[in-house]
């Protein structure tokens, strides 16, 4: 596509399924350098990987040739087969259906990177059920109880 240019900027977060806090220290953050090559191998850049014990945080410049959806379901796949190959989980690991997705500015940018890249200390005031609330409550997305993800207490 000559002369065709852009800059989507897209923050997504998903959770693992049952949000059992499964995500380790022994492989959160190479879980996290996966997942960024799975986005470049896939034509994104990757802006930055991080997430918690429950859940992930993605943000990457999408191309104009693919979409969120295709993104995420092509990430989720990779990833939880990666997970299971490696063994790092008893039984079998798997995402939990569905994911937030987000557009930002490229002057919100650094913003999104620090937020992402400081989940352990963000996560020891609020917990990823708050924080996924207060995401879609920001950005004014109207949502149903039954669709958004099973939080467990």
């Amino acid at each position: 596509m000559a002369n065709t240019y852009s800059q989507i900027n897209i923050h997504s977060v998903f959770s693992v399924k049952g949000r059992e806090n499964i995500i380790t220290k022994n492989f959160r953050n190479e879980l996290h350098r996966y997942m960024s090559g799975i986005l470049k191998n896939d034509g994104c850049y990757p802006l930055s990987v991080g997430g918690w014990s429950d859940h992930v945080h993605v943000f990457y410049e999408l191309p104009l040739t693919s979409s969120i959806a295709s993104q995420m379901r092509m990430l989720k796949a990779t990833s939880s087969k990666w997970i299971n190959d490696q063994k790092f989980v008893k039984g079998k690991f798997s995402w939990q259906e569905g994911y937030a997705a987000f557009s930002y500015s490229h002057s919100q940018r650094h913003d999104v990177i620090q937020y992402i890249t400081h989940q352990e200390e963000h996560h020891k005031k609020q917990t990823f059920k708050e924080e996924y609330l207060g995401m879609l409550n920001k950005f004014e997305i109207d949502f149903e109880d039954n669709y958004v993800f099973d939080f467990y207490e």
